[in-house]
């Protein structure tokens, strides 16, 4: 089979065309094997062609509910010009332009990154009105589920929810690309600094991890936007700024440059429903990057430590427990040497966009085919 002859649509509503899962991996793959791939994302910029792949652009919304209920039909017009082999569709709110693709006769690919009933957004209601929430939107997306082409879940975790569903199924995790952040930077060269890259909020650490520096001299680099300017206001009220360097949003070059300057990297989800189950991008973005990683004490994070001695895991609500393994890092360099080295060879063996992205050919050509 040609691939070339086989035209792909991912759509997003929400995500940035530059979006790591998405474009870097998914589209640049497809892309590679041979597909002609297309993006459609409501990011409010032009068309454009960007290492082969065809972005197109629609309205960013201006608020959450366009995005939910108006932005969706926007993007269904242009997937339907389109006119692809295969559509493939990243967000909850685009369940509904995903079934009609489908009652269309269209193959639809549903790639589901989070346990929608158990994000954040719900679980921090009370009660009754959670419950609620959560039996609607878990009812909705199971709809939906049943009747797309196949399904593919960012998690083990959450795939085992949906292969109840739809059997067709297929977990491919959102491992690192395996060059691409390695390091190059002795230990030995190494600065005072710890870092913490991707969203910032309140719900990942970002107020204990401030904390923390009150206890130390070490700097924090932060990579990454906050979501308003109140948290951030409070963030910079705590005495831990001082030792903070707020790099904003960063490109992948820089994100390479802070981590191989970095002694460690801090990942301290807390313990909501989303998150304990979560294998978050970053986590395995430091250990590619040969740094040991101060995590939450979540059970399958410990798993992972415990295995690859990678690590050091901490209470993420404890800001004296990620002070001290700040402080164990930085005493202790030949043992965080080790630990970096011993992440890096996890990454090469298992948790790496190649073996991954391999899962992603086959489907595609089962479904083709």
């Amino acid at each position: 089979m040609n691939n070339l002859q086989n035209k792909v649509c991912h759509f997003t509503s929400p995500h940035p065309r530059s979006d790591t899962r998405i474009f870097r991996k998914e589209c640049l793959s497809l892309l590679k094997k041979g597909y002609n791939v297309n993006l459609i994302v409501a990011d409010g910029k032009g068309d454009e062609n960007v290492d082969g792949i065809s972005i197109h652009g629609i309205a960013k919304p201006k608020n959450k509910l366009i995005r939910v209920f108006i932005t969706p039909y926007k993007v269904l017009r242009k997937a339907l010009k389109l006119n692809a082999d295969i559509y493939h569709f990243h967000d909850p709110e685009l369940i509904i332009p995903g079934l009609i693709l489908k009652w269309k006769g269209k193959k639809v690919i549903y790639d589901i990154h989070e346990d929608l009933p158990r994000q954040y957004f719900v679980q921090k209601n009370k009660g009754l009105k959670r419950k609620i929430m959560e039996f609607v939107l878990e009812r909705f997306e199971n709809f939906g589920a049943r009747r797309f082409t196949a399904l593919i879940t960012a998690t083990p975790h959450i795939g085992k929810r949906f292969l109840k569903i739809n059997s067709d199924t297929l977990n491919i995790n959102n491992f690192p690309i395996l060059n691409e952040l390695s390091a190059t930077i002795e230990n030995t060269a190494k600065k005072n600094e710890v870092c913490y890259v991707g969203g910032i909020l309140e719900i990942r650490g970002i107020m204990e991890m401030v904390e923390a520096l009150e206890q130390g001299d070490t700097k924090l680099n932060i990579c990454g936007e906050f979501p308003n300017k109140e948290l951030k206001e409070r963030a910079m009220g705590l005495k831990g700024w001082e030792n903070v360097i707020d790099h904003g949003f960063s490109s992948r070059e820089k994100l390479r440059e802070v981590m191989e300057q970095s002694m460690a990297g801090l990942v301290l989800f807390q313990a909501y429903p989303n998150h304990v189950n979560s294998q978050p991008n970053k986590l395995f973005e430091y250990m590619s990057a040969s740094l040991p990683v101060i995590m939450s004490n979540f059970e399958y994070w410990k798993e992972i430590t415990d295995q690859y001695n990678c690590g050091i895991c901490v209470d993420p609500e404890n800001p004296e427990e990620v002070a001290a393994a700040i402080k164990t890092i930085k005493e202790n360099p030949d043992m965080a040497r080790e630990m970096g080295i011993s992440a890096r060879k996890a990454v090469e063996e298992k948790y790496n966009w190649t073996v991954e992205e391999k899962k992603l050919f086959d489907l595609y050509s089962s479904i083709l085919n």
